[in-house]
Formats: C-alpha cells, sequence, structure tokens
C-alpha cells in the first residue's frame, strides 16, 4: 500500500534527575557532596532509508518516546545516557512541525538524518551546588524535560523522468513498456492512484528512475480531484514526458491537453511549470495515413520549441529514440539554487525570555525556555533548592513583570505545570 501523507506524535526522553549524596567512609566524618549528574534522555531521530518507500508502517503507529535518561548516583557517578529512538522513512520525505508549519527537515538522500525532538539535559547532582557558604548544599536537580511535538511527514517521490498527462493517455502502459514496474492498466481513467516507479535499463549498463504520476485533470493546481497530491511529486523530477494522446481516443484536443496541464503546473508552481518537457505522442498506432493530427501537433510544439517523439505504447515503436533523448536530457540537467540535496533545518523563531499572559481563570501564566526549564528542574520539596530558586527569580526580575501586569497579593501564578501563590 503506498501512502505518502503520515501524522506522528514524537516525545525525546527525559533527562535523569541528578543525585544528592554525600560520602561516608570511616574516617570521614563530614564528607561532601558527592552526588553524580543524571544522563541525557534519548533523542529522537528520523533517517532516511532507500529500502523504504511508503509512509505505510505510520498508519498503525503514531506515537514514538524516545527512552529517558538514568539517575545519578552516589560517588559522583553518572546515570547512563538513553539511546536515540531512531524511526526510518522513505528518502523523499518531507518532515514539518505542525504547530508552526515550518519545515524541520528535507530527507532527500539516504542516510540522512535530523533530530526531531532533543533529548533533555541531565539533571546536575549536588556536588556542583557547593560554595564556601554552602558546603553541604542538599539539593540536586531535576532532569530536563523531553521535546514533544506532532509532525506531518510528506513523501515527495525520488525520480529522474516524470510521466506527465491526463488519465488514459498510456502513461502506465509506456511504463510497463520500457521498466519492470506493473502498474494496473485499464479502460478506465484513474486506474493509477499513486505514483509508481519503474527502473529503465539502456544499453552500455545506464539506467534511469522514471515515475508513473496519476493522471491529472483540469483545476488540479487548486487541489481539485487529488491534485496537489499528484503535483508535488513532479517537483523532484529532473525531466518531464509529457505523453498526449494523438489519435484523441477520449474526445479531447491533444493540444488543448497540452495547455490545460502545463497551466496547471503554474498554478502550483511556478518552478515546476519551467521544467524541461518533451513530448511523447502515443497512440500512433490508431492513426490514418491522412491523419493530419501529429503534423498538426509537431507544428504547434515546434513554436514552442518542445520536442516531440511518436510512440507506441503497446508495439514500442518510437520509445528507444524517446528514451535515449530522455537519458542526454538527464545528463545535461543543472540544478536550480535551491534544488540541492542539503538538510533544511527548522530554526525556532526568536522570542522574549519571557512573557507574561492571563489564562481564562485569571491566573497568571509566565511563559518561556528559561523560567520553565528552571521550574521542571527544581525540587520544591527541598528547602535549599526552593531557596535557590527564589534566588534565580528575583534576578530574573520577574517579580516586577508581574506588577507591571497588575498583579495582586494572594494571586496565582502558573509556570510549566507548577502553580505558586503570589506574595509581596
Amino acid at each position: 500500500m503506498f501512502i505518502d501523507r503520515a501524522r506522528i506524535f514524537v516525545q525525546s526522553g527525559k533527562g535523569g534527575d541528578g543525585m544528592s549524596s554525600f560520602r561516608h567512609e570511616k574516617y570521614v566524618p563530614k564528607g561532601g557532596p558527592n552526588g553524580g549528574d543524571g544522563g541525557r534522555g534519548g533523542n529522537v531521530v528520523l533517517v532516511a532509508d532507500r529500502n523504504i518507500n511508503t509512509l505505510v508502517d505510520f498508519r498503525y503507529r503514531r506515537l514514538f518516546k524516545a527512552k529517558p535518561g538514568g539517575k545519578g548516583a552516589g560517588s559522583n557517578k553518572y546515570g547512563a545516557n538513553a539511546d536515540d529512538l531512531i524511526i526510518p522513512v522513505p528518502v523523499g520525505t518531507i518532515v514539518k512541525d505542525e504547530a508552526s508549519d515550518k519545515v524541520m527537515a528535507d530527507l532527500s538522500f539516504d542516510g540522512q538524518e535530523v533530530i526531531v525532538a532533543a533529548g533533555g539535559r541531565g539533571g546536575r547532582g549536588n556536588y556542583h551546588f557547593r560554595t564556601s557558604a554552602n558546603r553541604t548544599p542538599t539539593f540536586a536537580e531535576k532532569g530536563e524535560p523531553g521535546v514533544e511535538r506532532w509532525l506531518r511527514l510528506e513523501l515527495k517521490v525520488l525520480a529522474d523522468v516524470g510521466l506527465l498527462g491526463y488519465p488514459s493517455v498510456g502513461k502506465s502502459s509506456i511504463l510497463r513498456k520500457v521498466s519492470a514496474a506493473q502498474p494496473e492498466v485499464a479502460a478506465y481513467h484513474f486506474t493509477t492512484l499513486h505514483p509508481i516507479l519503474g527502473v529503465v535499463d539502456l544499453e552500455d549498463q545506464r539506467s534511469f528512475v522514471m515515475a508513473d504520476i496519476p493522471g491529472l485533470i483540469e483545476g488540479a493546481g487548486e487541489g481539485v480531484g487529488l491534485g496537489h497530491d499528484f503535483l508535488r511529486h513532479v517537483e523532484r523530477t529532473k525531466v518531464l514526458v509529457h505523453v498526449l494522446d494523438i489519435a484523441e481516443t477520449e474526445g479531447r484536443d491533444a493540444v488543448e491537453d497540452f495547455e490545460t496541464i502545463n497551466a496547471e503546473l503554474a498554478k502550483y508552481s511556478e518552478k515546476l511549470a519551467k521544467k524541461k518537457q518533451i513530448v511523447a505522442a502515443n497512440k500512433i498506432d490508431l492513426l490514418t495515413e491522412d491523419d493530419e493530427k501529429l503534423k498538426r501537433l509537431k507544428k504547434y510544439m515546434n513554436e514552442q520549441d518542445i520536442e516531440v517523439y511518436p510512440v507506441c505504447a503497446v508495439s514500442g515503436e518510437g520509445l528507444h529514440e524517446l528514451l535515449e533523448r530522455v537519458w542526454t536530457l538527464i545528463g545535461e540537467y543543472e540544478p536550480e539554487a535551491d534544488d540541492s540535496d542539503e538538510e533544511v533545518l527548522y530554526k525556532p523563531e526568536v522570542k522574549a525570555d519571557f512573557e507574561v499572559s492571563r489564562d481564562d481563570d485569571g491566573a497568571f501564566v509566565i511563559t518561556g525556555m528559561r523560567i520553565e526549564r528552571l521550574v521542571a528542574m527544581t525540587n520544591f520539596d527541598d528547602d535549599q533548592s526552593v531557596r535557590r530558586f527564589q534566588r534565580i527569580w528575583r534576578y530574573m526580575e520577574l517579580d516586577k513583570m508581574l506588577k507591571e501586569a497588575g498583579i495582586e497579593d494572594g494571586d496565582t501564578v502558573r509556570i510549566y505545570s507548577t502553580e505558586f501563590e503570589y506574595h509581596q
């Protein structure tokens, strides 16, 4: 089953908690702190794998959680770092953050990988908090929470050549004839409902990948039918072979078909409309000797500076010349500046350190990575840890921000998943 869209939830591992402990030795009655740090939580990593060609696995499993880091121990022993959670995806997968709709990565070659959720940092043990004023700190940090987010995965097939055209013009028949691919061929429209790839082998050990793109119709550029689903698979191709029914067996005009499909390409993407095209005038076996259709098509395409190759998908007539020309065009292809296979990484917008807002229940909500991380990693059951939190709070001048927002004595302050009662 070919699935080219998926939605998954990923959660990286929480960092391990730091340890609060002290040396206990026979001749060291007042040993110092020796609590070790917690280990890093596991990252969630997507890796492009050429052996996978569909996102079907994500129909049955959508939740992916990495393991937490190990807790620190006494004697300055660090907790173990958790293993990364590796998720293989097909080559050609676009990864988007659902909340922001930003592209996190374009995994366009085998082995390319991206961390979509970084594991939390391990909490520091009490050994790190010893000072000249406090030689016996009893507190240690909790591990940093992991990152969780919904992702949208979109697959764009990777092919050198795309077969383009209306339904039932013979694209599937051509692919069956020139490769080992076996797309369905039948006397009704839309027998191909998803892109099918085939490897075309030529003499001298030459080969390239050809994709049978499902038939397009008028309005595809605006998403009519399955237009957008089909068109995005054409974006990565180097050459487009526009297949036309020169015998006009469906009652449509071949030239008008060509103009209509190209208009849809332009609506969807200006870059796509500029791709190199050649025309395969299929079903020449159905033309009579005095038929003027082919001459008219060649005259029109000559004015557009587009090459025409008369072919018959049934007998194979003309296909060798077509494929040789395609091979030449592939070799002449020069990628555009934004056509590279470099990894595209999502860079989050830089936001203010802290933001104060009002919740529906009247509580004052403070958001910001620094303060949220501080709250999550603070042990509020330990007095020393609470005092440290209060010092950092004053250093951040959060009281000033809350007063400017109109807070009053006894109001509720919410940070991360923790609530406080405000007192001046």
